[in-house]
């Protein structure tokens, strides 16, 4: 009995031991995790990625890139990407956000769509770039001149059918059509463009799970921008 009761306490002993020892490793681990996020090259504060997409930008304008070598760290990007924001952007060729903040390449994760407008399938992109990859940072960029905002005016003033799948960006846009015609400017189109941005960056930031829980936790911040086509200045709204 004795022999039972000492290999039972034996047995015990052991499992116990084994056990602190896993959950030890465990913290461990989650510890040496949050150290190497920590030490990621895009571990920067959104306001941070804020200020290099501004500079950047700047640059731009300036017409002095600091990004000249595209093949500089190509062999480190074929591991992993670091992007520091995400970019909602319009699909209009004039609008290349690589270019427009003069940042590398990996540097921005962007989703592009004429209209520049957040559905299912871009907000799953965004949920992989803020939550996978660890970009800070969302920006939603509306542009002068979008053509998008502008056909969605016109459609809905002529009540014109449209080809294809075309309709589906009527849909989208038309909510900040709304907007914009309860506060009458200068320029309605203009107006209209910086409402469709408004707009998707409130609707982004409601965007839970993932996207929401991050920018309450101040994690990610979501902001909003205009393009200017003709300068290539980029204000927030």
């Amino acid at each position: 009995m004795c022999d039972k009761h000492m290999s039972f306490i034996s047995r015990r002993g052991l499992l116990t031991a084994a056990a602190s020892t896993l959950a030890a490793a465990s913290a461990l681990d989650i510890r040496a995790e949050a150290a190497d996020a920590a030490a990621l090259p895009n571990a920067i504060s959104p306001d941070a990625a804020l200020a290099r997409l501004l500079e950047g930008n700047a640059r731009y304008v300036a017409n002095a890139p600091a990004n000249k070598d595209f093949s500089a760290g190509r062999a480190a990007r074929s591991a992993a990407q670091y992007p520091i924001a995400c970019i909602v952007g319009c699909a209009d060729a004039r609008v290349a956000p690589d270019f427009v903040f003069d940042q590398g390449p990996g540097d921005l994760f962007v989703v592009r769509v004429a209209g520049n407008f957040v559905n299912t399938d871009s907000l799953a992109s965004l949920e992989y770039g803020v939550q996978v990859l660890g970009a800070p940072l969302i920006l939603v960029l509306g542009h002068s001149d979008c053509g998008a905002v502008k056909a969605t005016i016109d459609v809905l003033k002529t009540n014109a059918a449209l080809p294809g799948h075309l309709p589906t960006l009527i849909d989208a846009i038309r909510p900040s059509i709304d907007l914009a015609e309860k506060a009458p400017a200068a320029d309605p189109l203009a107006e209209a463009i910086a409402q469709n941005v408004r707009h998707n960056v409130r609707r982004l930031g409601q965007a839970g799970p993932i996207v929401a829980e991050r920018v309450a936790h101040g994690q990610v911040k979501i902001v909003g921008g205009f393009y200017d086509i003709a300068t290539g200045k980029v204000a927030l709204l």
